[in-house]
């Protein structure tokens, strides 16, 4: 049976708003040295939706617009996520790429801090996200600082998007309170983590809309399967 396609409009009403995050993992490396024009790229949506049907395990897919390799040593892999496909359907989509972190800063912010203590579980230890706030699992916040931002739940975090002085990620967009899915990031993630010479040239909120532009300063662009993406849902007054 064919999947069913929903137009954009009805899912940015009832399934998907402008503004909700999605944290997904790449499943696959991407390397500019092998990546082609085409070529389809497929993420795993890592945490459930607040408010929506989509759970963690639904897929977000999209393709690589262009690759390019520059005279002074700059790789560039251009590349747009189109679409979610969760529980039999396919459901267009527009997002941008708010913050993007390496396999390494993935894993990290899964070690507990007081793993030494024999007593500690996942379900009651204490970690650190991606950009640094902690996370106290049994019962206790999500903090930044002394000032608590969210709470844990399974598989990830819930919280209000916040911006970071000196970033261009926004925070709360389209006027919704709703705490947003953020998986292994803190509430204020913006840009790379855990790739030096990466950076994110074009985030999508721009013309043209959508188009995500990412550059290694040096050498090759290599994204390892594993990378994980906070992707922002565009709309009236969508944005990262």
């Amino acid at each position: 049976m064919a999947a069913l396609v929903l137009p954009l409009a009805a899912v940015a009403q009832s399934t998907l708003p402008a503004g909700a995050l999605l944290p997904v993992s790449l499943d696959k490396s991407l390397d500019s040295r092998k990546t082609h024009s085409g070529q389809t790229i497929q993420a795993i949506v890592m945490q459930n939706i607040p408010g929506t049907s989509i759970h963690r395990g639904a897929k977000v897919i999209g393709h690589v617009i262009q690759v390019a390799t520059l005279q002074n040593g700059q790789a560039t892999v251009e590349l747009r996520f189109d679409t979610l496909a969760a529980r039999r359907q396919r459901i267009p989509l527009q997002v941008d790429l708010r913050a993007l972190a390496s396999f390494l800063e993935v894993e990290d912010a899964q070690v507990p801090e007081d793993m030494a203590d024999r007593g500690t579980t996942p379900e009651t230890a204490t970690t650190q996200q991606i950009g640094g706030e902690q996370v106290y699992r049994g019962g206790g916040p999500v903090t930044s600082g002394l000032t608590i931002v969210g709470q844990p739940v399974p598989n990830g975090v819930l919280a209000l998007p916040r911006t970071q002085p000196g970033k261009p990620c926004r925070g709360i967009v389209a006027g919704s309170r709703r705490p947003q899915a953020l998986w292994l990031f803190s509430s204020d993630a913006c840009g790379v983590y855990g790739y030096p010479r990466l950076r994110i040239a074009q985030s999508g909120r721009t013309t043209p809309v959508g188009d995500i532009l990412l550059v290694s300063e040096k050498g090759p662009l290599q994204l390892r399967s594993g990378t994980g993406l906070l992707l922002r849902v565009q709309g009236f007054g969508g944005g990262s």
